[in-house]
Formats: structure tokens, C-alpha cells, sequence
């Protein structure tokens, strides 16, 4: 499993050609006869694992499995999950390479699919559901790299070491040692809960340890399988390289907020994003407190990967040689292009606002996009104003330490707008950019929303 990542990133590479591409977009259309197919497919398995669960904690099992497979069900029911026929195919291409090259694949019952997901990770949900998140894949550089995800996704359903997993964790729980320290703690009247916390977080990274077991488990058979099919062994050097930085990659430089949000009749007010000591003081204890280096280390998205190439790079160096792309490099191309809007929309559709807004002002920043990005930022605020003025912005994301440093300005300035401001640079937003949006009618409602809310201020 290649971990989630807990930090914002920013996703948008190949710059010139991102740059190139036309202003419009349509988004994906996916195929939803196909996605409740794999739903339909995954509760099966669900039912298959549920009946087969050991008497013994069986439910301590059961509700593991609900738990597992309310997280599957949702990529299936919602909109995270691409099944678009051109990309959906595509990336089923490269799955055939790698199962028809291994008899002993031949006949899986894995579910590997594309999300709009903007974090780098892939994962292997236990019941052959494999995701590959668009926010790993814009950052790969070839298919022979996209094989070995999918070789190490497949290697961990094929291994079993999700229920493995789940054993071991049942079993952990039910421990005997594990009760009496429970116990101990539930007697102390003083610092409880803070040793509770601790014990816990000990065993999460004690969790992780025995997943990294799991992950060069999956390395080796992911290289016994890749071999096989013709792809180039190199992108497993090349990809775990690439994973060992992805946490710190930043294709794009820091967003010129103020140089976006400024405008000759309403100048950009620097007391929106100027830094103050009581913002930062105003952080949670956790947010505040940061972690220690071991615990840094703990948490990396994709930990130890110079370890996990030492391990492999004898191997590799002994393959016959191989070629970085067989299905169809343009494809390949275009889609990890086409995955930025789709990564972005996503967002929205996760009433993730200021998220939405940052990448589609790094999109705007670079010339990509332009027209999908000025209409996403004139919604993104035209909301923002209307969940301030009816006082429900509390939802909405704070400052983190854990976040890019030109995310958090973002999310100060929200913080900070007043709403005759808000409505403001939406209106001079609006402003700038209408000739060149001539013909795009969703703007155009924006444009009018934008419009009355800045008229409706100004004249009070």
C-alpha cells in the first residue's frame, strides 16, 4: 500500500504542455453501468468474507469488514472512482499486460481503476479493489512505472496481506497484555488518557513497522511479476525514487496570491494575509505541538523507499532490458494532463472549497486550464460570500503547520475577509476576465451572482 499523504499537494507538472492545451474542457463522462458493476462485485466478496469469519472474535472480524467495506462501497457509489471508457480502458490495457504475462494471475478477480484523487497513493483495498490516485499518477513518468504500482497493488491481493492484516490486529486486540494495560490505564484518575493516547499511537506505528514488512513483500513479487510482461524493470528504481521525494515535490512555484487577487480599481489588502503571531497561537495543541523526527519518519507517505530499492536494484540490474511504454504513450500523456481539472472538480464535489480554490488559482497562475479555472475560482467565492453572509463558514479549513506555507495564505485570507471584501475581488475578479469568457454560460451566471453581491454592498 503507498500510504496517504498528510500534507496539501501541489500536483500540476509538464508545465509547457499543460500550458498548451486549450482554455475549455469537458470533464470526464463516466461509466456508471461499470462502476455498480464493481460494486456489485465488491459485496459479494463482502458477504464471501463475512460468512468465512473464525468463531473465534468473530465480532471483532465482522465489524472490521463492515468498516473495510463502507470505505469500498463509497469509491464505488460516489464520483472518486473513474470509469470514463478511453482512460478507464487504457489503464485496463496495462492490467492485461501484466495478468495475461502471469499464470498466476490469470483470472483475478481484481477491480483496478483511476481515481480523482489529488493525494499520491495507491492502495489495495483487500477484496481486489485497486485504486491508483490521479495525484500519484500526474507524477509518474512513464507506463513502465505505472506497472509496477499495479504489480505492487496486485502483489499485496495476491499475497493476502490485507487479511493477514486484520488478523494480526484481532488478535493484537485481544491480547492479553494489551487488556491489562487497558485496564491499568482505566484505573488511574490522572493522565489516562494521555497514556491511552500514547499506547495507541505505539501500536499504529508498531501497525505501520509490520506494513512495511507487507510493502517489501509486495516489492518482490511486484518485480517477479513486472519482469514478465516486456515493461522496463528500471521503473521501479525510477518510481520508488520518485516516492522517496513525492512528500516535498512541488511542480509548480508558491501561488502569487496577492499578484492574482489584485486589481487597478480594488488593490490587494495586505492585512488579509499578513502573518500575526495570535493566528498561529489560535493552532490547536496538536497542530502546534508537530511531531518528533521518529514520528516524522513514521508518518512519511511512502516510507523507507532507499531501503526498498537497496533491496531490489541487484535484481533489476540482472532483468533483460525492457521498454518504458507499450500501450500508448500519447494516451499516457494526455491523460495524466487531463487528470488536473478532474482532480479539482473532485474537490468541489467534496465541498473542499478553499482546496478547490488554491489549484484552480495555481492553474490560472500557469496559463492551464484558463477558462475552467476562472469559472471554478468566480464559484469557489460566490459561495464562500454566501456561507458568510449566512454565517456557515465554520466548516471551513484553518491554518495547519502541516499545510504548504501559500495554501495557508489562502486559507488566512478567507479567514480574514470581510464580506463587502469577499464580494469585492469576486466582482473585479469577474471584471478582468469576462472577455475572455465570452461564450462560457456558467461563468456568465458567476459573473451575474458576483455582480449583485458586489452591488448590493457597495451601494450600503
Amino acid at each position: 500500500m503507498f500510504l496517504k499523504a498528510f500534507v496539501i499537494l501541489v500536483f500540476l507538472p509538464c508545465l509547457q504542455a499543460i500550458a498548451q492545451q486549450e482554455n475549455s474542457y469537458n470533464l470526464w463522462k463516466d461509466d456508471t453501468v461499470l462502476r455498480n458493476k464493481y460494486y456489485e462485485e465488491s459485496m459479494r466478496k463482502k458477504q464471501v468474507l463475512l460468512s468465512a469469519c473464525p468463531k473465534i472474535y468473530e465480532k471483532d472480524y465482522k465489524a472490521i469488514y463492515e468498516h473495510q467495506f463502507d470505505e469500498i462501497g463509497e469509491l464505488w457509489k460516489g464520483s472518486r472512482a473513474v470509469t470514463a471508457t478511453e482512460i478507464n480502458g487504457y489503464l485496463q490495457a496495462i492490467v492485461k499486460n501484466i495478468t495475461s504475462a502471469n499464470p498466476q494471475l490469470r483470472g483475478v478477480d481484481a477491480r483496478v481503476v483511476f481515481t480523482r484523487d489529488g493525494w499520491p497513493n495507491a492502495v489495495s483495498l483487500g477484496d481486489g479493489s485497486i485504486a491508483i490516485n490521479g495525484g500519484l499518477f500526474i507524477f509518474l513518468n512513464n507506463e513502465a512505472e505505472l506497472a509496477f504500482v499495479i504489480c505492487h497493488e496486485l502483489s499485496h491481493y495476491y499475497l493476502d496481506h490485507t487479511n493477514k492484516s486484520i488478523k494480526k490486529i484481532v488478535d493484537l486486540y485481544n491480547s492479553e497484555d494489551f487488556k491489562k494495560e487497558v485496564k491499568r490505564l482505566s484505573k488511574q484518575e490522572y493522565g489516562a488518557g494521555r497514556e491511552y493516547d500514547e499506547l495507541m499511537k505505539k501500536m499504529a506505528f508498531g501497525g505501520r513497522r509490520h506494513s512495511r514488512e507487507n510493502e517489501a513483500e509486495a516489492d518482490r513479487q511486484a518485480f517477479l511479476f513486472l519482469k514478465n510482461t516486456g515493461f522496463s524493470c528500471d521503473g521501479i528504481i525510477s518510481c520508488l525514487q520518485l516516492l522517496d521525494n513525492i512528500d516535498d515535490s512541488s511542480i509548480y512555484k508558491p501561488l502569487a496570491l496577492e499578484a492574482a487577487l489584485s486589481f487597478d480599481e480594488y488593490p490587494f489588502k495586505k492585512r488579509w494575509i499578513q502573518k500575526e503571531s495570535v493566528l498561529f497561537g489560535a493552532m490547536t495543541e496538536e497542530n502546534a505541538s508537530g511531531f518528533t523526527k521518529q514520528e516524522k519518519d513514521s508518518l512519511k507517505t511512502h516510507p523507507d523507499c532507499l531501503q526498498r530499492i537497496a533491496l531490489l536494484k541487484d535484481s533489476v540490474a540482472k532483468t533483460r532490458a525492457g521498454k518504458t511504454f507499450l500501450v500508448d504513450e500519447s494516451l499516457f500523456r494526455k491523460i495524466k494532463t487531463d487528470f488536473l481539472p478532474e482532480i479539482t472538480e473532485q474537490e468541489f464535489r467534496e465541498d473542499n472549497l478553499t482546496l478547490n480554490l488554491y489549484n484552480s488559482l495555481l492553474m490560472l497562475q500557469n496559463g492551464a486550464f484558463t477558462s475552467f479555472s476562472v469559472y471554478n475560482i468566480a464559484r469557489d467565492l460566490n459561495i464562500l460570500f454566501q456561507r458568510q453572509r449566512d454565517h456557515k463558514l465554520g466548516h471551513i479549513e484553518r491554518e495547519n503547520r502541516t499545510y504548504r506555507a501559500d495554501y495557508n495564505l489562502v486559507l488566512r485570507m478567507i479567514d480574514r475577509l470581510k464580506l463587502d471584501e469577499l464580494a469585492a475581488i469576486n466582482y473585479y475578479f469577474c471584471k478582468k476576465y469576462e472577455s475572455q469568457m465570452t461564450g462560457y454560460p456558467e461563468f456568465a451566471k458567476e459573473k451575474q451572482a458576483a455582480q449583485n453581491n458586489f452591488s448590493h454592498y457597495s451601494s450600503n
